[in-house]
């Protein structure tokens, strides 16, 4: 039986819609289009509204460690004990749904101290700060069921609707109203599409997926021990986030509107550089996860990311007049000579995005702590700084300092686990 030059292509193209390499690039354009939108809204709004978006931003980030703590939990639990998702996506959603609500509640109550800390022009951006929380809380836990079943094409789906709908949503609102109000609306409109989309995703399961569970047992297992690994993953997340976000915040209070705006510009090169590879952690996490292949998928993503850094940095310095034209232009040449610095800064927090996975992967927790110190030195030696070259410096610094103690405890850990 011969197979039509037709249907060998859509067999083709359907292999490659579920592999891998797709979901790298849907990644990819999420990363090109959530920060196209800081692009966009530091043309639109200009260094002085732009600081208190991209300060919101930051926060937002920070809060978002209770999803990424749960999408950890579910990716490594399904990849312990295979057979079981239907039973592990029902306990991880239920503790998602509730983790969304208490994180939401949460915000709402500190919005008055957000309005405050970020010097907000009103309490209305932070209280969509807390409408942010709840959808992006309920997309971790969707996450991490389809990265651990390795289901790409879903895990996909999920990470479009993330960058796509914000870009062109928050774009739309800020046209409309170039204000910091108008562009957390759109932000917050959009944030529901992707908790959207990994419903639908879940719900609509292959029947052979379904036959196969039909063998296994599919009642809910007890919710404490992911809410515990949950909190202990998303403890090392937040001093992650705290350390790559602190420096916006701290920027906000000891440097003027002005040049904290021309900071918070430098560091959509940042950002961009931090998540440019966060495809390789996201398929990297699972093999991390188990014990024979940690080591050889640490060591290859390590390359890669540096290998990526690399290049950004590189570019960063030999092309910088392109860089400003996507960072914001005229308005941000002050900041132009530093580009390449904001591109290191973004190398090193790349880098260390993968310890941290690494470390959540192995369930360590020693780690954690060192994130934490380094939060507090950043705050110390970046709050004695008055200029924005001074306070770059300052939180790179601290960041090479970090990434240097993990790199060398990570590998102990590893050498450790090898030699028994």
């Amino acid at each position: 039986m011969t197979v039509s030059p037709i249907s060998e292509r859509r067999r083709r193209l359907y292999a490659l819609v579920r592999s891998s390499g797709f979901l790298a690039v849907c990644i990819m354009v999420t990363n090109v289009a959530t920060y196209g939108f800081q692009i966009i809204a530091a043309r639109i709004l200009g260094p002085g509204q732009y600081g208190g978006v991209a300060s919101m931003m930051s926060l937002l980030m920070v809060v978002g460690v209770v999803q990424l703590g749960m999408q950890a939990t579910a990716s490594r639990r399904v990849t312990e004990t295979p057979g079981h998702e239907r039973a592990i996506e029902r306990t991880v959603l239920r503790a998602t749904y509730r983790a969304a609500i208490v994180v939401g509640v949460v915000m709402l109550v500190a919005s008055p101290l957000v309005w405050r800390l970020l010097r907000l022009d009103s309490i209305y951006p932070a209280l969509l700060v807390a409408v942010c929380a709840v959808p992006l809380t309920i997309m971790g836990g969707q996450a991490g069921v389809l990265q651990g079943e390795r289901r790409w094409l879903g895990l996909a789906a999920v990470y479009l609707a993330l960058g796509l709908p914000r870009v062109l949503i928050a774009t739309a609102a800020m046209w409309v109203r170039p204000t910091e109000g108008a562009a957390m609306a759109g932000v917050a409109l959009a944030q529901f599409a992707p908790a959207v989309v990994g419903w639908w995703v879940l719900r609509r399961r292959t029947s052979a997926a379904a036959g196969a569970e039909t063998k296994t047992p599919t009642a809910p297992r007890p919710m404490k021990p992911v809410v515990v690994e949950m909190l202990h993953g998303s403890f090392a997340l937040l001093g992650f986030f705290a350390l790559s976000n602190v420096d916006i915040l701290i920027a906000r209070n000891v440097l003027s509107d002005h040049v904290s705006g021309l900071y918070a510009g430098g560091l959509i090169l940042t950002k961009a550089v931090l998540f440019l590879p966060q495809f390789v952690v996201i398929i990297a996490f699972p093999s991390m996860s188990a014990e024979a292949s940690r080591r050889s998928a640490l060591l290859k993503s390590l390359a890669l990311v540096g290998g990526l850094g690399v290049c950004a940095i590189a570019g960063a310095s030999l092309l910088s007049w392109l860089a400003m034209i996507f960072i914001g232009g005229p308005d941000y040449a002050e900041i132009e000579g530093l580009l390449w610095v904001f591109a290191i800064l973004g190398t090193l927090l790349s880098v260390l995005q993968l310890l941290v996975y690494s470390v959540l992967a192995r369930r360590s927790r020693l780690s954690a702590y060192l994130l934490w110190i380094a939060v507090g030195a950043a705050i110390a030696l970046g709050a004695a700084q008055t200029t924005a070259e001074g306070l770059v410096w300052a939180v790179l610094s601290v960041d090479a300092t970090l990434v240097a103690v993990l790199l060398a405890v990570t590998f102990w850990r590893l050498n450790q686990s090898s030699d028994r």
